[in-house]
């Protein structure tokens, strides 16, 4: 009986002691993303990005023309997706209401003119947060190029 119950309760223990090891602390990520975010603008002298309230960096690489999109608008992009490492995930034309988008994009096109090109870096937490998505690893900070190209 000894032996059944050491086999039933072991698993259990070590199962209980893994999954608080495996525990996901937001606050940890969020720093580790800023500091990953901060060494990658730093790396490049040129690149003088701008936080944003929710801890996007946006850049304006072309000014473009007219007014900003808006959440509830309807845009046209073409864009190109990289992980820190300069490794490329996706090259795209997409067309797609701004509010079904990752909240990195909600929050920065907006930034963008039609006819303009912007560069995002997006920490984590406005990407795919933990979780990975096709080639994108968990806790990814994601760099976009994107050109708007109209809006509705």
């Amino acid at each position: 009986m000894k032996k059944f119950l050491l086999f039933v309760f072991a698993p259990l223990v070590i199962l209980a002691s893994c999954s608080k090891d495996n525990k996901f602390d937001a606050s940890k990520q969020a720093a580790a993303d800023d500091a990953a975010i901060k060494a990658y603008i730093g790396t490049d002298t040129a690149f003088h990005a701008t936080a944003d309230g929710s801890g996007v960096y946006y850049k304006i690489v072309t000014a473009g023309t007219g007014d900003h999109p808006k959440i509830t608008s309807t845009v046209k992009v073409t864009y190109t997706g990289k992980l820190l490492d300069g490794s490329t995930f996706q090259s795209a034309t997409i067309t797609q209401g701004l509010s079904g988008l990752i909240a990195g994009w909600q929050s920065g096109i907006p930034y963008a003119k039609t006819g303009g090109r912007i560069i995002l870096v997006i920490p984590s937490r406005a990407g795919y947060g933990n979780s990975a998505a096709g080639s994108i690893p968990a806790n990814s900070v994601l760099v976009f190029t994107i050109d708007l190209l109209s809006f509705s």
